[in-house]
This record gives structure tokens, C-alpha cells and sequence, in this order.
């Protein structure tokens, strides 16, 4: 059944993007110039910039590259030229509300194909926020699995994605469903991404990876959104946790870790994961183990200032889990640019409305990272941590043209990453309007 509704997702969003005509139209070669370019790579600004972009890659990048006779020259001014953003923790299936309530309410009751549609549309708004590539940790009946295809196919405009099906998590904890009475709505099982035990958890990861999924990702520990669960206690037993890390890896899949708590992230990490999502509480002794082993870090820190912003509008049990992991947030990340963990961006999209994602780039800066360290969590950490920086990631020939152009010189203005003035994704220039 399930099956049926990811192809009906699928297909709908085929119908929704079809109707509207192409979104993007490329030339053969066009010549991007602006006055600063931000290559991703060397941390340095150079003046002016020049990209050539030929179908979908960079062909040449400098200001003494040779621009073609026949080509469509696009000069952006005072304008900085950087690589698209690579968010590696997003939900784009999911709709953003600030009434806990009534999203609760459209959740439960909207059909597949329905929430499809708005997928698509969070999509298109993501792109245009100048977000080229994500990694999509969570959706619900494969809907990420065909909003994937359909971008793939050209049937849908929105970033390359990299999709984990269901996130596979132990009943009761914060991959399961919501505590709705069992005669109300059925329990989730390993296809929904819950199990218990070495053996179902193993076959939960057989079962996302058979319908589509690129990567895991698991809850190891308990969540901020979730009413049923604490925010900081494990989730997964080393058993189960070996179970799923040894069974993604055999097949090639990497395996990301939300972990508020210090004691889940560390056991998720002795078992071999290869990122932590969040990771709020996480002591100074288990961020040096985290860079021992190359772990990534990917800390949603807007997300947690937006759920303490927001904490007032939710149920009390889930106020005080969002004000106690933005409070203890701020403190780890300072710890864990001291210690000089891997950090990938990555903002928690959909706990915030879709198309706000560079606002992360500020916040890395208001807690004493540089604007160049901040951008390159992007170009080097996403890209490095999803193992796409051949590809893309930085301003190089031969790499696809991801880019963004921002107003004026992005160094000394960190938040003009939030107002893209372009945005280009494998070389075709993405509709603004």
C-alpha cells in the first residue's frame, strides 16, 4: 500500500510542475561576472568574478577567464558569487506551522498525493532560497523518495536531494508516532521505521533502503517535538545501535544520529555513526571523541533558537524540552569549535518555514565563527560529509554550476546569504518570481 502512495506522490507532483511549463531553461554557455566571487575552497575573496558555465558545469572560474563570443553574459554588479547551499538537514516534505495544534490536526488528516503537492511547493521555495542540494532525515509513506525522482526526472523544481525514507527509532521514542490511542490509529512498524531489538532494527534499515532511501537516520535519543519522550535520554540500546550501523554500512549507506542527549551521541558514535544531528547536550569529552573519529556535527543552532523563540506556543511538556536544549545549545557549540570538530550546515527545515535556511551562516558567526568558516560548513563540510564534493560544493571547472549570488561582498556581510539575487543549480538559471 505504501508503495502505491509514494508512486501516487510521485506522479502528482509530475502533474502539479508539469502544468505550470519548464521552470528552468538553460543556455549553452553563460558567463557570470559579479564583483567578488567566493570559490568555497581557499577561504578568500577574489575581485572581480568571473564564472563561465557551459550545459551543466563550470568550465572556467577567474578574473582572467576567457569569456566565449557567443555566450549570455550576466553581470550581477556588486554582488558576491558563491557556491549553492548544501543543507544536510532538512524536511522539505514536511509543512512549517507555528500552530503546534492545527499542524498536529492537517497532519493526520491530509492524504499522500495531497501532502505531495505541498512538498513540491516547499521545494520550489527552498531552491529559491539558494539551497542547491539537501539531505531530507525524515518523511513520512517514501513521500522524499519520489519528491527525489520527480526532481531527477525534471518533473519537479527543487534541490538535489538525498533522502532516508523513514527515520528508525524504538517505540515510544521520537521516530515514533505520536501516544494517539491504538484503537485510533495504527502503531508504527519497522516499515514506519520503529523497531526493537538487534533484528528488527536491522531489518527497519533493509526496509528503507528496499524503497529508495540514500541514507539512515536514526533517533538515538529523545526529541524537542515529540510530547512522549525525554529530550536527552537514549533511545537505542548498543545492541540495536550496532545492528543498524553494521547493516547500512554493508550496503553502503551512511548513517546520521539526532541526538540531543550526551550519552545517546556518544554510544551512536562508538558504534560508528557518521553524524550527530543537533546534539545540544554534548559534553566537551565526547566532542574530542567525535573529532577523533571524523564524525560530523551538524547543529541546527537556528532551529534551536527558534523553538525557544516559539517555546510559548507549544504544549508544556514540549516548551520545557525546547527551552532546556536551547539553552545548553549555545554552550556546546562554542565547546565544539574550541575542540575543532567536523561541522556539516545544516538547519532542521520545517521547525522554521521552508526558505530561511542561510539564516544559519549568521548565527555560526554571532558564536564567534568567521564568515568564511561559516560559508565553507557548506561548501566543505555538507559536500565532505555527503560525499559530493567532486561534484559540487565550490567554484571549480569542472563541478556542477551550483551557485548563488548575493548583494555586495558576503565577508564583511555574512547575513546577505539570506537575499540571493540568483541562483543557478547545474548550470540553469532558477526562476526567482
Amino acid at each position: 500500500m505504501l508503495r502505491i502512495s509514494a508512486l501516487a506522490a510521485g506522479l502528482m507532483l509530475a502533474v502539479a510542475t508539469h502544468a505550470e511549463g519548464p521552470a528552468i531553461k538553460a543556455p549553452t554557455t553563460t558567463v557570470l561576472k559579479a564583483a567578488h566571487l567566493f570559490d568555497g575552497k581557499s577561504g578568500t575573496l577574489t575581485s572581480p568574478g568571473i564564472l563561465v558555465v557551459k550545459n551543466e558545469r563550470i568550465v572556467a572560474v577567474g578574473k582572467d577567464a576567457a569569456i566565449p563570443a557567443d555566450a549570455k553574459v550576466i553581470d550581477l554588479g556588486d554582488a558576491t558569487l558563491v557556491p549553492g547551499y548544501i543543507d544536510a538537514h532538512t524536511h522539505i516534505t514536511s509543512d512549517h506551522d507555528d500552530n503546534w495544534a492545527k499542524a498536529f490536526y492537517e497532519d493526520t488528516l491530509r492524504s499522500v498525493p495531497e501532502q505531495a503537492f505541498h512538498a513540491g511547493a516547499n521545494a520550489r521555495t527552498t531552491l529559491r532560497a539558494g539551497v542547491t542540494t539537501v539531505r531530507d532525515v525524515g518523511s513520512s509513506d517514501f513521500i522524499d523518495v519520489a519528491l527525489r525522482n520527480a526532481i531527477k526526472d525534471g518533473l519537479a523544481e527543487g534541490p538535489t536531494m538525498f533522502v532516508v525514507g523513514h527515520a528508525i527509532g524504538s517505540t515510544g521514542g521520537h521516530c515514533d508516532s505520536p501516544p494517539v490511542p491504538p484503537d485510533r490509529m495504527k502503531p508504527s512498524g519497522t516499515l514506519e521505521g520503529v523497531c526493537n531489538g538487534p533484528e528488527s532494527c536491522r531489518q527497519a534499515v533493509r526496509e528503507q533502503m528496499k524503497y529508495g532511501a540514500d541514507w539512515i537516520k536514526i533517533c538515538a535519543s529523545g526529541g524537542v517535538l515529540s510530547e512522549s519522550d525525554p529530550v536527552d535520554v537514549p533511545q537505542l540500546t548498543p545492541a540495536e545501535l550496532s545492528a543498524i550501523m553494521s547493516e547500512a554500512h554493508a550496503w553502503k549507506r551512511k548513517v546520521a544520529a539526532h541526538a540531543h542527549g550526551d550519552l545517546a551521541a556518544k554510544q551512536a558514535v562508538e558504534a560508528g555513526i557518521d553524524s550527530i544531528e543537533h546534539g545540544s547536550f554534548l559534553t566537551v569529552p565526547t566532542l574530542q571523541l567525535m573529532k577523533q573519529k571524523g564524525v560530523y556535527l551538524v547543529p541546527t543552532r537556528m532551529t534551536q533558537l527558534w523553538v525557544n523563540k516559539k517555546a510559548d506556543t507549544y504544549p508544556p511538556k514540549i516548551a520545557a524540552k525546547a527551552r532546556a536544549a536551547a539553552a545548553a545549545h549555545g554552550e556546546m557549540m562554542k565547546n565544539a569549535l574550541k575542540v575543532g570538530v567536523l561541522i556539516a550546515f545544516g538547519t532542521d527545515a520545517a521547525v522554521y518555514p521552508h526558505g530561511m535556511n542561510a539564516e544559519e551562516f549568521g548565527d555560526y558567526v554571532d558564536l564567534g565563527m568567521t564568515p568564511a568558516t561559516a560559508l565553507m560548513t557548506s561548501s566543505q563540510g555538507s559536500a565532505k560529509l555527503l560525499g559530493i564534493d567532486a561534484d559540487t560544493g565550490t567554484l571549480e571547472a569542472g563541478k556542477y554550476a551550483d551557485i548563488v549570488a548575493v548583494p555586495g561582498d558576503v565577508l564583511k556581510n555574512i547575513r546577505a546569504t539570506e537575499h540571493p539575487l540568483m541562483v543557478m543549480k547545474h548550470g540553469a538559471k532558477v526562476r526567482m518570481d
